[in-house]
């Protein structure tokens, strides 16, 4: 297994492949960063995300979406494998898997979490709140609605080039939208359901390790 430039040291003959995309994307950002501080230029990049997301979500419009961003861009939902690649791809994910009322319940509502700006994307943490009254491609392929509530945690990676977005990596977790459409079984699985999203919007307000059968084991043990 080829491992990340960095770890390579003086002498070793494994061949490596020098292009390695993660490696890279953080020699970038870094180096962006320090550049970006001293000359710039500086972009309003939460200005930049929230008109994304509006037109996204608010008007619905595909190709408003599609206009802020970058020529090549791409769009990945990590737990079904849903987005697109290169702009066409993308814009027809836009179009008829994503704006559309076909898709997009009308009730949807993202909530806020926290929002993490650095030099070249923002880090979003927020709740996806909806009734799935839709069949919801990009989060539940092939599911027909149940009309069930819906609350997902969600994480997002988002990067820019210059004023446009490159690329989003969505993140959540798929076993809690499975056990609140009842379509997972959490019994004697380490699996939440709302419970996922409620601690996320209120860490206090449930308890943890309320899935870990030995979590008991270990009360009243020393800590040092």
């Amino acid at each position: 297994m080829a491992h990340a430039p960095t770890s390579i040291r003086p002498g070793e003959t494994e061949s490596v492949n020098i292009y390695v995309r993660s490696a890279t994307g953080l020699s970038y950002t870094r180096t962006l960063e320090l550049l970006k501080r001293e000359l710039g230029p500086h972009y309003n990049f939460e200005k930049l995300w929230e008109k994304h997301t509006y037109y996204e979500f608010v008007e619905r419009d595909a190709l408003k979406t599609m206009s802020t961003m970058v020529s090549t861009p791409y769009v990945n939902h990590m737990a079904t494998m849903t987005g697109g690649l290169g702009f066409e791809e993308l814009a027809r994910f836009y179009k008829y898997h994503f704006t559309s009322d076909k898709v997009t319940p009308p009730d949807t509502e993202l909530i806020p979490i926290s929002r993490t700006i650095g030099a070249d994307r923002i880090v979003d943490e927020m709740v996806f709140k909806c009734t799935h009254t839709t069949e919801i491609d990009y989060f539940l392929p092939g599911i027909a609605p149940t009309g069930k509530p819906l609350e997902i945690a969600l994480v997002g990676i988002v990067a820019f080039r210059g004023d446009k977005l490159t690329f989003e990596h969505i993140y959540w977790d798929q076993a809690s939208v499975l056990v609140q459409l009842g379509l997972l079984d959490p019994t004697n699985l380490p699996v939440a359901g709302l419970e996922v999203a409620r601690k996320m919007v209120d860490p206090f307000g449930l308890p943890s390790n309320a899935l870990m059968k030995r979590w008991q084991e270990s009360e009243g043990l020393p800590l040092e």
